[in-house]
């Protein structure tokens, strides 16, 4: 018990010397790149503090949203897409600003053949078997397959004072397709980096024709591929604006209680 927390608050006081030292322009691949944590946007920071450009340098997989909440972000294949509210899908300029990512330099790893998935917690335990390191590292997913149904959301931009993320999500659209080809990217985090990322999976769809995408909420996978890679450091990169530097941001049973609301949507 002792060597575990001493181990987390280690990594805790790594993570922040890293923000303060702020991130390089390039990184390598066994890292994680997150912009804020998600326990500030769950307390409505949502004001853009990094470009797309700043985060396509330090990966080419991720996801986030945008400023003002204005969509969830999905980083495929170097390129960064703004899946809205109302349903559309645009490619993002190097300009648009975030509050809120996380990307990493995605290898080749080999893809697994995942068979069919009859329904989202089907697909979880298969995910698992690809994380054989364990639970306390890190992981960068990506699925590829035909998907019988994928049900996703997304988030419309917010004014201020902006609400809280429990209270966007309980009027956030909700989109449900059929017989779809698609990408599933994001990320699996370990349980004791809760305040700054969402535990186990957080991921987000996008569509082969890049006409749909948000965050995924449910799945049946008729056939995938998958393939998850460990990633051993985390470069947290803290934003500097008052409402971050003003904002309470608190942990514990509260919070991991709002965070799965917002999350799952429920």
């Amino acid at each position: 018990m002792q060597r575990s927390l001493t181990a987390s608050l280690a990594a805790m006081v790594l993570l922040l010397a890293c923000s303060c030292a702020g991130l390089g322009p390039t990184v390598g691949r066994d890292t994680v790149s997150q912009t804020s944590t998600i326990t500030a946007l769950l307390e409505g920071c949502y004001d853009g503090v990094e470009t797309c450009g700043a985060l396509k340098e330090r990966g080419d997989l991720g996801i986030g949203t945008f400023d003002r909440l204005d969509g969830e972000m999905i980083l495929l294949d170097g390129a960064v897409y703004q899946a809205r509210a109302d349903g559309a899908v645009l490619r993002a300029p190097d300009s648009a600003r975030v509050p809120f990512a996380s990307v990493t330099r995605f290898g080749t790893p080999p893809m697994k053949v995942l068979g069919a998935c009859g329904d989202l917690d089907a697909l979880k335990a298969k995910l698992d078997a690809l994380r054989p390191e364990g639970g306390n590292l890190f992981y960068a997913i990506r699925v590829e397959g035909v998907f019988d149904r994928v049900k996703f959301r997304s988030v419309p931009a917010q004014t201020k004072p902006y609400p809280k993320l429990t209270e966007v999500a309980a009027r956030q659209p909700v989109f449900e397709k059929s017989g779809i080809r698609g990408t599933l990217v994001g990320f699996w985090c370990p349980e004791y980096a809760k305040t700054l990322n969402l535990a186990g999976y957080h991921l987000h769809f996008i569509s082969d024709d890049r006409k749909s995408g948000g965050h995924l909420l449910g799945c049946t996978l008729r056939e995938g591929w998958a393939a998850a890679e460990a990633k051993h450091e985390l470069r947290l990169n803290l934003p500097r604006n008052e409402a971050f530097l003003d904002v309470r941001i608190g942990g514990g049973a509260a919070a991991d209680s709002a965070l799965k609301a917002a999350e799952s949507g429920k």
